[in-house]
Protein backbone atom coordinates (compact mmCIF):
# COMPACT_ATOMS: atom_id res chain seq x y z
CA UNK A 1 0.00 0.00 0.00
CA UNK A 2 1.20 3.70 -0.87
CA UNK A 3 0.89 6.20 1.53
CA UNK A 4 -2.00 7.88 -0.41
CA UNK A 5 -3.76 5.18 -0.03
CA UNK A 6 -2.80 4.27 3.36
CA UNK A 7 -3.82 8.32 3.89
CA UNK A 8 -7.10 7.42 1.79
CA UNK A 9 -7.92 4.14 4.02
CA UNK A 10 -6.93 5.79 6.96
CA UNK A 11 -9.62 8.94 6.44
CA UNK A 12 -12.42 6.52 5.65
CA UNK A 13 -11.81 4.30 9.72
CA UNK A 14 -11.06 8.04 11.25
CA UNK A 15 -14.64 9.17 9.81
CA UNK A 16 -16.03 5.76 10.59
CA UNK A 17 -15.08 6.04 14.39
CA UNK A 18 -14.56 9.41 14.96
CA UNK A 19 -17.89 10.67 12.70
CA UNK A 20 -17.97 12.93 9.43
CA UNK A 21 -18.74 16.31 11.22
CA UNK A 22 -15.14 15.66 13.66
CA UNK A 23 -12.49 14.70 10.92
CA UNK A 24 -14.53 17.79 8.30
CA UNK A 25 -13.45 19.82 11.59
CA UNK A 26 -10.31 18.71 12.11
CA UNK A 27 -9.41 18.64 8.34
CA UNK A 28 -11.21 22.60 7.76
CA UNK A 29 -9.12 23.59 10.89
CA UNK A 30 -5.12 22.23 8.93
CA UNK A 31 -2.86 25.09 8.73
CA UNK A 32 0.48 25.01 7.45
CA UNK A 33 1.84 24.50 10.96
CA UNK A 34 -0.28 21.79 11.71
CA UNK A 35 -1.40 20.00 7.65
CA UNK A 36 1.74 17.19 8.61
CA UNK A 37 0.65 16.52 11.75
CA UNK A 38 -3.11 15.71 10.30
CA UNK A 39 -1.41 13.97 7.91
CA UNK A 40 0.78 11.86 9.70
CA UNK A 41 -2.59 10.59 11.97
CA UNK A 42 -4.63 9.70 9.12
CA UNK A 43 -2.33 7.59 7.76
CA UNK A 44 -0.33 5.74 10.87
CA UNK A 45 -3.16 5.88 13.96
CA UNK A 46 -6.16 5.49 11.34
CA UNK A 47 -4.59 4.64 8.39
CA UNK A 48 -1.71 1.67 9.56
CA UNK A 49 -3.22 0.72 13.50
CA UNK A 50 -7.10 1.26 13.61
CA UNK A 51 -6.99 -1.00 10.25
CA UNK A 52 -4.91 -3.63 11.52
CA UNK A 53 -7.13 -7.15 12.23
CA UNK A 54 -5.74 -8.53 14.87
CA UNK A 55 -8.49 -6.65 17.25
CA UNK A 56 -12.43 -5.73 16.75
CA UNK A 57 -13.12 -2.10 16.82
CA UNK A 58 -14.81 -2.60 20.19
CA UNK A 59 -11.78 -3.61 21.54
CA UNK A 60 -9.44 -0.75 20.24
CA UNK A 61 -12.55 1.51 21.10
CA UNK A 62 -12.16 -0.09 24.93
CA UNK A 63 -8.82 0.66 24.56
CA UNK A 64 -8.46 3.77 23.85
CA UNK A 65 -10.62 4.71 26.37
CA UNK A 66 -8.69 3.14 29.00
CA UNK A 67 -5.01 5.04 27.88
CA UNK A 68 -7.01 8.28 27.79
CA UNK A 69 -8.21 7.61 31.24
CA UNK A 70 -4.81 6.55 32.55
CA UNK A 71 -3.06 9.70 31.34
CA UNK A 72 -5.36 12.25 32.02
CA UNK A 73 -6.62 13.19 28.40
CA UNK A 74 -9.72 14.66 29.46
CA UNK A 75 -10.52 16.31 25.51
CA UNK A 76 -9.88 13.29 23.91
CA UNK A 77 -11.57 10.87 26.63
CA UNK A 78 -14.76 12.64 25.60
CA UNK A 79 -14.51 12.57 22.00
CA UNK A 80 -14.19 8.97 22.01
CA UNK A 81 -16.93 8.56 24.58
CA UNK A 82 -19.08 10.34 22.05
CA UNK A 83 -18.02 8.86 19.05
CA UNK A 84 -18.42 5.33 20.68
CA UNK A 85 -21.62 5.89 21.81
CA UNK A 86 -22.82 7.76 18.36
CA UNK A 87 -21.52 4.66 16.19
CA UNK A 88 -22.59 1.94 18.55
CA UNK A 89 -19.36 0.73 18.55
CA UNK A 90 -19.83 1.11 22.73
CA UNK A 91 -22.97 1.37 24.78
CA UNK A 92 -23.65 2.82 28.80
CA UNK A 93 -23.31 -0.79 30.16
CA UNK A 94 -19.15 -1.17 28.62
CA UNK A 95 -18.42 2.75 28.64
CA UNK A 96 -18.97 2.09 32.49
CA UNK A 97 -17.23 -1.33 32.66
CA UNK A 98 -14.05 0.61 31.53
CA UNK A 99 -14.35 3.43 33.92
CA UNK A 100 -14.72 0.73 36.87
CA UNK A 101 -12.02 -1.25 35.33
CA UNK A 102 -9.80 1.88 35.32
CA UNK A 103 -11.03 2.50 39.06
CA UNK A 104 -8.91 -0.67 40.19
CA UNK A 105 -5.81 0.21 37.55
CA UNK A 106 -5.83 4.15 36.98
CA UNK A 107 -7.11 4.95 40.41
CA UNK A 108 -10.59 6.06 41.92
CA UNK A 109 -9.92 9.35 41.22
CA UNK A 110 -9.30 8.56 37.22
CA UNK A 111 -12.53 6.89 37.52
CA UNK A 112 -14.79 9.21 39.24
CA UNK A 113 -13.80 11.97 37.24
CA UNK A 114 -14.35 9.44 33.87
CA UNK A 115 -17.55 8.62 35.41
CA UNK A 116 -18.44 12.63 35.48
CA UNK A 117 -17.53 13.22 32.19
CA UNK A 118 -19.16 9.99 30.39
CA UNK A 119 -22.55 10.79 32.32
CA UNK A 120 -22.21 14.61 30.96
CA UNK A 121 -22.19 12.80 27.18
CA UNK A 122 -24.68 10.44 28.09
CA UNK A 123 -27.14 13.26 29.21
CA UNK A 124 -26.69 14.90 26.41
CA UNK A 125 -26.84 11.66 23.88
CA UNK A 126 -29.23 9.70 25.59
CA UNK A 127 -31.37 11.46 28.34
CA UNK A 128 -34.41 9.55 28.69
CA UNK A 129 -31.50 6.61 30.17
CA UNK A 130 -30.45 7.89 32.80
Amino acid sequence: MDERERYDRGLTVRRAVLGDAHVDRSLKNRTAFTEEFQDLIARYAWGEIWTRPGLERQTRRCMTLSMMLALGHWDEFQMHVRAALQAGDLGRDEIKEVLLQSAIYCGVPVANHGFKLAAEILAELEPAKL
